[in-house]
């Protein structure tokens, strides 16, 4: 496999970012040669920057929206497809994997229209529109929920989301007195949660010997929210805008609050940790609200919809798994149910297998 290259498309977020990088970190050690595309956002150039990456912004906006925002995304768009022709150009890859998202169509669709085998990842259980869009012009897709399999019409494989290795790995929590609480709205943090929560610490300051909280904000959250912990007196508790090394406080909590986006989800799953879900209540054909469904449909999980996030609820909540850890047990047992086995390595497999089937056709 000396020589060949790849390029990995997509991000915006961390779900899409980190199973890109893990995937391409497993296809380095084949002797593949990676670039990753994506967008302009600081936080993804600040991730791919961390870790080493060898990483080319690419100007594109969803097209989403009303009015102007819509005028502007289709005003991008042509732009997007010429400068993604130049990097394919560029680079000759063997293989273009689309991580989805709106970030990876362009790639994804000038490559395929190039003549160049295409893989694309869909990580939610409802398929987003550019997925939707790319299937008739790609080989195979990768899926994470065995349900998705029909959207995708003989070229879908039900493989898992390839999430980050550590959370494969992580020690079992050993219950103490203490209920360790890990609290994150995504990788650029959660207004709404960060609000909630804040609103719940008067009530919450009645358990707070109980607690040892771990506080993701994101960057704009991260002094007001700082300060509300500090009023109502909470000593155990880590407040940061954001978390590298995310595994290291999965494993060293019981509970996790969270959104239900699909590398979240698949992040739980494979780390086996009890979660409270609060799907975001805007996500696009509600797709976050339908992964949660399937933690919660085996017992792995609990929701609490935006609709219904009170402190009286969440309080609830937290003084319900203090007083029933044992539930907690039960919860990460029922995750195995939906757990898959190296996914990265079989992912990896079937890339390395198309990038044989166009060398022979070549």
């Amino acid at each position: 496999m000396m020589n060949q290259r790849v390029i990995i498309s997509g991000g915006g977020t961390a779900g899409h970012i980190y199973p890109a990088l893990s995937l391409g970190n497993k296809l380095i050690r084949q002797n593949i040669k990676i670039t990753f595309v994506g967008t302009t956002r600081k936080l993804e150039q600040s991730i791919m920057k961390h870790y080493g990456a060898n990483f080319i912004p690419l100007k594109i906006e969803g097209l989403k929206g009303k009015g102007f925002l819509i005028i502007k995304s289709l005003f991008i768009l042509p732009y997007s497809l010429v400068k993604s022709l130049m990097i394919v150009i560029q680079i000759k890859p063997s293989l273009v994997i689309g991580m989805g998202g709106y970030s990876s169509g362009p790639v994804v669709l000038i490559s395929s229209l190039m003549g160049i085998p295409s893989l694309i990842m869909e990580q939610n259980l409802r398929p987003g529109l550019t997925n939707r869009l790319l299937i008739p012009f790609v080989q195979k897709a990768v899926v994470s929920f065995k349900k998705s399999l029909p959207e995708f019409k003989g070229k879908g494989e039900f493989l898992g989301n390839p999430v980050r290795e550590e959370f494969y790995s992580l020690k079992p929590k050993k219950r103490e007195e203490c209920l360790a609480v890990l609290i994150f709205g995504g990788s650029q943090g959660s207004h709404f949660l960060n609000k909630k929560i804040a609103e719940s610490l008067p009530l919450l300051k009645k358990l707070k010997d109980k607690l040892h909280i771990f506080h993701q904000t994101g960057e704009k959250d991260l002094n007001w929210v700082k300060e509300n912990y500090e009023r109502y007196g909470f000593k155990n508790q880590e407040v940061s805008d954001f978390y590298f090394d995310m595994h290291k406080y999965f494993e060293k909590s019981d509970l996790i609050v969270c959104r239900a986006g699909a590398t979240t989800i698949a992040e739980l799953i494979a780390a086996q940790k009890p979660s409270l879900l609060v799907p975001f209540s805007q996500s696009t054909e509600n797709h976050q609200y339908l992964n949660a469904r399937e933690l919660e449909r085996i017992k792995g999980a609990q929701i609490i919809l935006e609709k219904d996030f009170t402190p009286q609820r969440f309080l609830s909540k937290i003084n319900y798994f203090i007083e029933n850890k044992n539930e907690l047990s039960h919860m990460e047992k029922n995750l195995k149910k939906l757990k898959k086995e190296n996914p990265v390595e079989k992912i990896t497999e079937l890339c390395l297998e198309l990038m044989k089937k166009n060398k022979r056709r070549t």
